[in-house]
């Protein structure tokens, strides 16, 4: 399997494993799973349960199944780190190719080239006949992303081209707390090295990566060169081991920034 260079911040590049195809395509079936069981049970508790109906049935339907189903990747993968339900099952995720999680822009970027899927979303609305037409459109446009997905060097569509990003294997179990989030409750909490205001949120979600990929895998060269690039920019010096020194960055960086 093919790997891709990420620059980090700091100037050093890490190496990820593109997600094989097959993982893509599980998660993808996996998500439309989810998403259709989603609108089969809300559809049936809107006209079978409170039995609505008529125009103000539509307009329902669409603010509790169409706006949902619409959002449903770019909410899950904002808030879960890269990754939605069937990227999680699958272990793959969304990365910057410029280091760390994608911007929110870069979320909505790839989600807006999902746009050939959308009238798929709203077929839920008005089932019938116009649901066939919608499956031929859908199913055309897919065979010309997995075409474009084939023919990248980095496997990507054309919403990941654009977005600047690629879809990435990852053994890390993620959630909303592999951000830079970091809960402080200790009240006597003497922070160690001020100088990390000086980094970004972007800094320091890759520094808990690259921490985390290092207790993974058990490897800490990479640990090694992000802390001496550190030590470097912010003129630390210190004795502490590199894995510690990283979390001690990253728990002053919480707390200094809570007291903003």
């Amino acid at each position: 399997m093919s790997n891709v260079q990420i620059s980090t911040p700091f100037n050093i590049s890490l190496e990820f494993e593109i997600a094989p195809f097959f993982k893509r395509l599980l998660a993808y079936f996996l998500d439309l799973m989810i998403m259709v069981a989603y609108a089969m049970f809300m559809r049936f508790v809107l006209y079978d349960g409170v039995r609505l109906e008529g125009s103000f049935a539509t307009g329902v339907d669409i603010l509790a199944i169409s706006v949902p189903l619409l959002l449903y990747h770019p909410v899950f993968e904002i808030l879960f780190h890269g990754q939605s339900l069937g990227k999680m099952a699958m272990g793959i995720r969304v990365m910057s190719l410029d280091g760390g999680d994608p911007a929110i822009s870069q979320y909505l970027l790839r989600w807006f080239f999902r746009v050939w899927e959308w009238p798929l979303v709203f077929s839920f609305v008005y089932p019938g006949f116009w649901i066939l037409l919608q499956l031929i459109f859908v199913g055309m446009f897919g065979v010309i992303v997995i075409i474009i997905i084939a023919v990248t060097a980095k496997n990507q569509r054309l919403g990941d081209i654009a977005a600047n990003t690629a879809i990435v294997s990852t053994r890390i179990q993620s959630s909303i707390h592999d951000t830079v989030f970091m809960e402080i409750t200790q009240k006597d909490y003497v922070v160690k090295f001020p100088q990390v205001l000086k980094l970004s949120d972007r800094d320091i979600n890759t520094i808990k990566t690259v921490l985390n990929d290092t207790y993974k895998r058990n490897n800490f060269e990479t640990a090694h060169r992000i802390a001496g690039r550190i030590k470097t920019v912010l003129q630390i010096e210190t004795d502490m081991e590199v894995d510690m020194f990283l979390q001690q960055l990253i728990a002053d960086y919480n707390y200094l920034a809570t007291k903003e």
